[in-house]
């Protein structure tokens, strides 16, 4: 059978529209449904000169087989109607609806994967809607725990967090052994059940310069670090670690590695996008529902233009599919 993947377009200003419409005529061996304001998608269909069809679906069950030229959607009406380009705060509470609703076809079964477009931060907060970013509001609505993980190059290099959307002055207190543990639980356990690795090698990066240098640059590779991954090692882990983020990256750690675990978001990050910005995407790790997402932001400035690159767009929906289709295997059995 051919999983089902709800995609919603993001922030309806920016490029997710347009990435959604883009990439509506290609072929997928998947079934699409796009949780979004129908009158939006037509609108920017218009402004990009795109011949697709805008048919409201009036029922999430037994979502139709792709149909050329056509685009399914399930409606969700924004505020107020959408400039490209321009944020407006109004629509903020669309934008979490459309990802609450998806969320909620994954858990009835309607799909089987959830494939989300840029989102804009700032503006959700602007409205007075406390948001720190996609993966917490994913927690918020469906059981686990989360853990963002980023793949680049085909996949060839994973980068999970350990923490996320926090300022660094607060990087330090939110490391602890607990949430440590359950991280590489967490990223372990997925690497294995979602990717098929049998017994996955993690390089596990330290906090601090040089990883602490033996406590004169930090205390916490040797109070928190360094004593869980013993203690998971001992229980089968195949963690290296901690070592120095500056070398860490590195083609001769990386090239054994099945994934990297940073300590915070810019940490990991820059070398990751580095090596594989416009093609990578972001994966939620530990929850109740399949996740995959778009790395970039949400490009207000080529809103409407048709001057995007689709790479990451395809890449998290080509992971979406793979991951519904293990996970399919996996309840089968």
């Amino acid at each position: 059978m051919r999983p089902v993947i709800a995609i919603t377009p993001g922030e309806p200003a920016g490029i997710g529209p347009d990435l959604a419409i883009l990439t509506a005529e290609e072929n997928f061996d998947c079934n699409r449904v796009y949780f979004a304001d129908p009158e939006l998608l037509e609108t920017r269909a218009r402004i990009l000169n795109s011949k697709i069809k805008i048919l409201s679906l009036a029922s999430l069950d037994n979502i139709p087989e792709p149909v050329d030229n056509t685009m399914f959607v399930w409606p969700v009406k924004t505020a107020n109607t959408v400039k490209a380009g321009k944020l407006d705060p109004e629509n903020a509470s669309y934008v979490l609806e459309c990802i609450r609703l998806a969320v909620q076809s994954q858990q009835n079964k309607q799909t089987q994967a959830l494939m989300t477009g840029p989102i804009h931060k700032g503006i959700i907060n602007e409205a007075g809607i406390n948001f720190s970013g996609h993966t917490e509001y994913l927690a918020e609505l469906s059981s686990g725990t989360p853990v963002m993980m980023l793949a680049a190059e085909a996949e060839k290099l994973r980068v999970a967090l350990v923490t996320t959307h926090l300022p660094l002055s607060q990087v330090s207190t939110a490391i602890n052994k607990t949430n440590l543990n359950q991280v590489l639980t967490i990223l372990n356990t997925d690497l294995k059940q979602k990717y098929g690795i049998e017994k996955p090698h993690i390089l596990v990066c330290g906090l601090n310069p040089h990883a602490g240098e033996n406590g004169h640059m930090g205390m916490e590779e040797i109070e928190i670090i360094s004593p869980v991954l013993e203690n998971l090692r001992k229980q089968g882990f195949n963690l290296t670690g901690p070592l120095p983020a500056d070398t860490l990256f590195t083609p001769k750690y990386l090239k054994s590695a099945d994934a990297v675990l940073a300590m915070y978001h810019d940490q990991g990050l820059p070398v990751l996008k580095h090596v594989g910005f416009g093609h990578a995407i972001n994966i939620t790790l530990g929850l109740s529902i399949i996740r995959t997402s778009v790395d970039h932001g949400t490009a207000l400035d080529l809103a409407a233009t048709s001057d995007v690159d689709t790479g990451s767009y395809i890449a998290a929906l080509k992971t979406a599919i793979h991951l519904a289709n293990n996970k399919a295997i996996t309840t089968a059995i």
